[in-house]
């Protein structure tokens, strides 16, 4: 399986952390040099290793914003 490069450019908020110090954040993140995604999933303390996530871009981010402020919590 080939390498996957990134680079975490800016992290915008954790969401939680769990007790082993994983913590669930949203990033903005450049995948294999690419251009920056908004990206959601867990992330070990160091940041050496990574949960399964999901990545948004900037439109489809605005539109899960707008979902979410449907929503009646």
């Amino acid at each position: 399986m080939a390498d996957i490069k990134f680079e975490i450019k800016e992290t915008l908020g954790v969401l939680s952390e769990s007790s082993k110090g994983w913590r669930k954040e949203l990033n903005l993140i450049s995948w294999n040099e690419k251009s920056p995604k908004y990206d959601i999933r867990e992330w070990s303390p160091d940041h050496s290793k990574m949960g399964k996530g999901v990545t948004f871009t900037r439109e489809e981010l605005g539109k899960l914003i707008d979902i979410l402020d449907r929503i009646n919590l």
